[in-house]
């Protein structure tokens, strides 16, 4: 059964938590700005869950619960460990920024330091506290082109020829697209609390023209360095955060002149804070962290 001791004292001893894989594999459940993550340690004792285990630990009503599946693996020279990602449907991702910023707090406690790089399947991101469960991600820079997407054919991904509705009057149209690690797709709609996210977000994620399926991100521009989010997220549904999909948002809305290249991004969640570096075309995101139980997996 998982416990449901707090952690507050007793995350930095993660070797704690390693000692008691004799007994079943030791999780850390944690949320970033609500999107949560069940963490695994397997750096000494390798760990390859099937797509029908991963889905059932996901699973909230017979399982842990959470959004993706995150195991903490060995990762090679200039890396402090490698982050593997499963999303709910058992299938594997390549990035996750709230999982990283989870990860790199985890990482950072654990070594008494402040900045720690993890590396992914997307590529080596750095992971630095900046306050009380407070962590920024240099997410790198946003991939535009339309191959790097991907999408099935050529176009100008700052508004792709795609409608939902009729022609004449669509309800949704011309979104952007941006690769964080991941593909996204995102929609600026007038008001996100009446946007069709759980009747959109299924068919545009499995869209022909999105040969990996995407990611459906709902945007509302609140003001030039504020913007209300709602996400479904590929393999997962609508979720409570996504921090690709908040770099994704401020991305495609200040390519469009919509926003500044620093703004807040609100989620059901709570907030982030994504800044579209002009100096080196990063993308930085910073938020919140939280350790919410820890148990052992069955």
């Amino acid at each position: 059964m998982p416990l449901t001791t707090d952690l507050t004292d007793r995350v930095p001893h993660w070797a704690q938590l390693h000692y008691m894989g004799a007994m079943g594999r030791p999780f850390l459940k944690m949320n970033g700005t609500g999107n949560d993550f069940v963490v695994v340690e397997a750096r000494s004792a390798p760990f390859a869950p099937t797509e029908a285990e991963v889905r059932a630990i996901a699973d909230r009503a017979a399982g842990i619960g959470c959004d993706q599946l995150i195991a903490i693996e060995p990762a090679g020279e200039g890396a402090d460990a490698f982050m593997r990602i499963w999303n709910a449907d058992g299938g594997e991702v390549a990035a996750c920024g709230n999982a990283t910023r989870c990860v790199g707090w985890l990482l950072a406690e654990a070594g008494g330091r402040d900045r720690v790089t993890i590396a992914t399947a997307a590529g080596p991101l750095v992971a630095e506290r900046v306050g009380e469960r407070q962590v920024r991600v240099d997410m790198g820079p946003p991939r535009l082109d339309w191959r790097d997407i991907p999408l099935a054919e050529e176009m100008d991904t700052r508004g792709i020829e795609l409608q939902v509705g009729p022609i004449d009057d669509p309800v949704l149209h011309t979104p952007g697209c941006v690769n964080m690690g991941n593909p996204h797709v995102v929609f600026f709609v007038p008001e996100v609390a009446a946007a069709p996210v759980r009747q959109v977000g299924p068919m545009i994620e499995h869209h022909r023209l999105f040969p990996e399926r995407t990611n459906v991100n709902f945007a509302e521009i609140v003001s030039r360095d504020h913007i209300r989010l709602r996400v479904w997220e590929r393999g997962v549904g609508e979720t409570r955060a996504c921090g690709t999909g908040a770099c994704a948002a401020l991305v495609a809305a200040a390519r469009r002149g919509l926003a500044d290249r620093k703004a807040r991004v609100e989620l059901t969640g709570g907030d982030l804070e994504i800044e579209w570096r002009e100096s080196d075309g990063h993308v930085l995101m910073t938020g919140p962290i939280e350790v919410e139980f820890t148990g052992v997996l069955p």
